[in-house]
């Protein structure tokens, strides 16, 4: 199944969320984040995934989180 910029594929690495077109995992894009690193250095290290991809993929993230009824639906 395809999200926009989130490909979710159980052939292409067990069906781990990636950015779309690609075999990066979304979860590599936080995980910079959590560790300090830029979003331009994670561009650095991924080339394949654009600034495009990883700013709707931040951006659906904030929606999630900043959104009551999906915290309520997804969380409680």
């Amino acid at each position: 199944m395809k999200y926009g910029a989130i490909s979710i594929d159980p052939e292409t690495m067990g069906g781990t969320p990636v950015f779309s077109g690609t075999r990066v995992p979304i979860q590599a894009l936080f995980d910079y984040i959590e560790t300090g690193e830029t979003l331009e250095e994670f561009l650095v290290n991924f080339p394949y995934v654009t600034h495009k991809q990883a700013i709707e993929v931040l951006e659906k993230a904030k929606l999630f989180i900043t959104t009551e009824k999906m915290l309520n639906e997804n969380i409680a």
